[in-house]
This record gives C-alpha cells, structure tokens and sequence, in this order.
C-alpha cells in the first residue's frame, strides 16, 4: 500500500516539475489553493502508517459537517472500521459487480493495530463521506452522521 502511494506521489512530482508555468491568475491561484485542502494526509509514525485521501469536497464536509473530534469512541471507530473496511475491500475484487472507478484500491486495515484516534477518525468519517456523496451502501446500514 505504501508502495502505491508513494508511486502516486513520484509520478504526480514528476509531471508537475515538466510542466511550465506560465502566467497565474488569482483564480487559477485559487483553483490550487481547494485542490490543496482536498488532500487529507494522515500519518501514524509510531507503526508506519497513513492515510492519504483526495477527495474533492472532503475536507470541507470533514471540517463542516462531520461529529467533532472526541464525539466517538476510539473503539467505536476501530469497530465500524473493520466493517467497512471489509465491505470496501470485498467490492474491490467484483470490479464486474462494483464500479471500479468508486472501489480502486484495498485498504490494509486489520483488527488489533492499535492505527490510533485520529487515522480511525478520519476513515471512519471518509466512509461515511463517500456513502451519502455517491449514493453507496456498505453494508445493511444507513450511513448517518
């Protein structure tokens, strides 16, 4: 998974360090400045791991809509973690049945990592995120906030 990941990150540094600049315009400046704040990076150095997702509109709805920090438990979040995860990663191998441009990648969560609060938040929240944006169901539950 980190592999992957930091592939990606080569890849979209090298196109952008070939690309010339010409002028910017406030907008265009701007434009960047949301595709910025559309990447969310959370990293747990302690055991090697992190989450990068880039989602438009994400971050907003995470800032804006989602509970606060602290409202659920850790092992509340570890819990519907492993479910959804579980679920995601069942649709990413029907790729036949699922949209393969919604279910593209695995997610390497297992049970009994302690990945703390702030990487189960932020899954959890992106879980419930990508249900109610592109109208999907993981599982018999109604994603709720």
């Amino acid at each position: 998974m980190k592999k992957i990941i930091y592939t990606l990150l080569i890849s979209i540094f090298i196109f952008n360090c070939n690309t010339s600049k010409t002028t910017t315009s406030k907008k265009d400046e701007r434009l960047e400045s949301l595709k910025q704040n559309d990447t969310v990076k959370i990293a747990n150095e302690d055991i090697e791991y992190e989450i990068m997702i880039i989602e438009p509109g994400f971050n907003f709805w995470l800032a804006s809509t989602a509970r606060q920090r602290g409202y659920y438990t850790q092992q509340f979040l570890e819990n519907k973690n492993i479910f959804y995860v579980a679920e995601w990663n069942q649709r990413v191998l029907q790729p036949q049945r699922y949209s393969s441009s919604l279910y593209e990648l695995q997610i390497d969560y297992q049970q009994g990592i302690d990945y703390g609060y702030e990487v189960n938040y932020v899954l959890y929240n992106y879980f419930i995120y990508f249900q109610l944006t592109y109208n999907q169901k993981l599982g018999a539950f109604i994603p709720r906030i």
